[in-house]
């Protein structure tokens, strides 16, 4: 496990490969018609659901490109921001899908971006080989 967090982890085609799968899940849940998706009693589950959704981005983009530098996090929160803004400008623009854009959706995708880089970091420092 210690690899896969690293720089020249053997996994970075495998983890490009789920970061690409999963950001077309983001593109294909985010502009379903609103018709089209399932009613849940579960308070604020669309929150919920930018959460995750933009917390596996951020932890599997980092996969495929792991480091440890500041400037690398800070780009992949400021990509995963960036995504997250973009999809609600466009859920606002495309009306026609029962769709609208929401602010609190973007700060949830933020959040999710953090907490995702949080999970990263995390897992990193705790996987990697103590020196004595």
């Amino acid at each position: 496990m210690t690899r896969i967090f690293s720089p020249d982890s053997p996994y970075k085609k495998q983890a490009r490969f789920l970061a690409i799968l999963w950001t077309l899940l983001i593109f294909v849940g985010c502009f379903t018609p609103g018709k089209e998706l399932p009613k849940v009693d579960v308070p604020f589950i669309d929150k919920w659901v930018h959460l995750v959704l933009f917390g596996g981005f951020t932890v599997l983009w980092l996969c495929a490109n792991p480091s440890w530098q500041f400037r690398r996090l800070a780009g992949w929160f400021l990509i995963a921001m960036a995504l997250g803004a973009a999809i609600e400008l466009l859920q606002g623009l495309l009306s026609f899908l029962g769709r609208s854009m929401e602010f609190m959706d973007a700060v949830a995708d933020s959040v999710g971006a953090i907490l995702g880089i949080s999970l990263f970091w995390l897992l990193a420092y705790f996987s990697s080989p103590k020196k004595p």
